[in-house]
């Protein structure tokens, strides 16, 4: 099920600069989640196993079943939300896999997945939004009206978008370090500011819900180019309200409990919005 990657030179040398030890392997098949089975058949290329665990005291009651199985002792590698290249650290050393729904992506493209991924790996940020909400989760979720499923979309698009506001500065410095790299950072962020500017428009209209809209804005973070998230410099993807409040350095400080009050401040002014309105 594992084959191990070849990286690119630009690959290789952010690895050795941010995560030296990671190993990277392509999975012969698509995966939300790799059945656990087949996670611990890793035990053939690593050194160890460790698999995450979490205190179900941390969830809601009507929690996805997901995520009271991530939380619990399965050894659960990959999860909704984690985009086309899934990193771990239950592994030692950590371990890269890069799903089979790469194949026919731009070559260019995969190697920023895979920067990506090896920078995040190197920050030693949580694994999943529950390593960073923890028991503040169910604050969460008291916060956001909505059922379940789109709270964890919402909890995972402001985890990476928190993530996302440590790992931009270091992007735009690729510029002469690692410019393939940096060509598709700038790539992709120019692809998703058309999408944002009418973000607004879009909701307000029933065309996009609130927490599809959430993780579309929060992915856009970590294409700002600024090295301080608050003096105004130039960012090429300014976010909309409500969005911005989550693009400055008080959410990369205070991360959990500014998510929070974002989403009870949001979510008041919604509801005030549709009651003045009705």
């Amino acid at each position: 099920m594992f084959e191990e990657r070849s990286l690119s030179p630009a690959v290789d040398a952010v690895r050795a600069e941010h995560a030296p030890e990671t190993l990277v392997f392509d999975v012969d098949r698509d995966f939300e989640t790799v059945p656990p089975a087949q996670a611990e058949s890793l035990g053939l290329f690593v050194e160890s196993l460790e698999p995450a665990r979490y205190p179900s005291a941390w969830l809601p009651a009507d929690a996805p079943h997901l995520l009271a199985r991530y939380a619990g002792s399965d050894f659960t590698i990959g999860m909704p939300g984690d985009g086309s290249v899934v990193w771990t650290r239950q592994t030692s050393p950590p371990v890269l896999l890069v799903k089979a729904r790469v194949q026919g992506a731009p070559e260019s493209f995969i190697d920023f997945l895979l920067a990506e991924a090896l920078v995040q790996v190197g920050l030693e940020v949580p694994e999943h939004f529950l390593g960073f909400f923890e028991d503040s989760y169910r604050d969460l979720d008291a916060a956001v009206p909505l059922d379940p499923n789109a709270t964890y979309q919402i909890a995972a698009a402001l985890y990476d978008g928190w993530v996302g506001l440590q790992t931009g500065p270091i992007f735009a410095g690729w510029d002469d370090d690692h410019p393939e790299l940096a060509a598709a950072w700038h790539d992709a962020g120019s692809r998703l500011e058309g999408r944002l500017s009418g973000l607004p428009g879009a909701v307000a209209r029933g065309e996009t819900d609130f927490a599809d809209a959430t993780e579309l804005a929060c992915a856009a973070i970590k294409h700002a180019s600024d090295h301080d998230y608050d003096n105004g410099h130039d960012q090429p993807l300014e976010l909309p309200a409500p969005f911005a409040a989550l693009q400055t350095g008080a959410y990369r400080d205070h991360g959990p409990a500014y998510a929070i009050r974002w989403a009870e401040k949001t979510f008041r002014a919604l509801e005030d919005t549709d009651s003045s309105g009705s």
